[in-house]
């Protein structure tokens, strides 16, 4: 586990772990990063916990398909880091393919569990031939 106080190497490390993370699309993977407690806005939505977190997570992919994300780091401090981020994914309902932009700001526990994640972000309608993420 990468705990704080961070340096720009294992800042960097920690990023690309969560990027990697999230790209399974696994619930169970991705919640291990967070703390037990962990508090989370995304978006309109205020969240606290694992378990919480795991049904978000669920209901995410079940929605955006063909999920693939990349991270990017912008700053960090001791306990923290600031990403922006691009996602794209496929709307299950609609087969509307999305490119999704966004920040995020992220806090550490003192074993490197993510007890703290602040998200923004918006959608902007891609058709497919505009992919740049995990063309596979």
């Amino acid at each position: 586990m990468i705990k704080p106080p961070f340096t720009k190497e294992s800042a960097l490390q920690k990023v690309q772990k969560a990027q990697n993370a999230w790209n399974t699309r696994d619930p169970k993977k991705v919640v291990r990063g967070y703390s037990v407690d962990s508090q989370w806005r995304n978006r309109t939505a205020f969240f606290t916990g694992r378990e919480s977190i795991m049904e978000f997570l669920k209901r995410k992919w079940e929605k955006e398909l063909d999920y693939q994300l990349e991270k990017e780091m912008w700053a960090f401090t001791e306990n923290r880091i600031s990403v922006r981020f691009e996602y794209e994914w496929r709307d299950a309902n609609t087969d509307q393919w999305y490119r999704t932009h966004g920040n995020e700001l992220w806090e550490f526990d003192d074993e490197g569990l993510m007890c703290r994640r602040d998200m923004s972000a918006n959608d902007v309608p891609i058709v497919e031939s505009e992919r740049r993420i995990g063309k596979n």
